[in-house]
């Protein structure tokens, strides 16, 4: 079975391929046998692709919460994240979703409870959690994001191209952060366990704050 899954390593996460006379079942308990023997290929925060199409959408599904079980994320679409200065093109591309999200920005959507690996809170506003997003969880808003509890999971403030939004947390130590169209890792540990941190973009660039509740 060692050969029914392939692992090419990318600079933004890990490509995986399939025997072809491979049955889903088989690629299956291949990965979760990787999974379990601590594989070094598979590091908590990484993203997996897997061929668009090649798997149904109920299989692909399984797939993903395997993953967000140990910590990963999961992707059909192989996209490499833009850490440079946004283009014409990326303004292009924004501005029109900014434009029509943004009312929904200005709202907030409250969710009064945890968010646990393998969920997704997906809003076009604002966010307030209040419960902590375990690792394996995703919350994507088009405004910013509110987490009163610890973050660990992977976070994507200002989705629709908004550069002023913002991500605060009790404990702010998400797997990977994005605002916009720019791409973090929190440090390992945060400033002060006493005070919430903030992350922000200054200078074309995620930075991490404390700040006062």
């Amino acid at each position: 079975m060692n050969d029914i899954v392939t692992i090419k390593g990318l600079k933004y996460g890990l490509q995986l391929t399939f025997d072809k006379g491979a049955s889903f079942d088989d690629v299956q308990a291949n990965l979760l046998d990787k999974l379990q023997s601590g594989d070094g290929f598979f590091i908590r925060g990484t993203t997996v692709f897997v061929p668009k199409g090649y798997f149904a959408e109920e299989q692909n599904e399984a797939l993903r919460r395997m993953f967000h079980r140990h910590g990963m994320l999961f992707s059909t679409e192989l996209k490499r994240p833009n850490l440079a200065p946004p283009s014409r093109d990326t303004e292009k591309k924004f501005a029109p979703k900014a434009r029509e999200h943004a009312e929904d920005v200005q709202k907030m959507t409250v969710i009064n409870h945890t968010v646990r690996g393998g969920q997704e809170v997906r809003v076009n506003s604002s966010v307030l959690i209040c419960g902590n997003v375990n690792p394996g969880a995703q919350v994507i808003a088009g405004g910013s994001i509110d987490i009163r509890g610890t973050c660990r999971g992977f976070v994507h403030a200002g989705a629709f191209g908004d550069k002023t939004a913002w991500v605060v947390a009790d404990r702010l130590m998400p797997v990977q952060i994005r605002i916009a169209d720019l791409v973090a890792r929190a440090p390992d540990e945060p400033e002060s366990v006493d005070k919430a941190e903030r992350a922000m973009v200054k200078d074309n660039m995620i930075i991490f704050e404390p700040v006062a509740r």
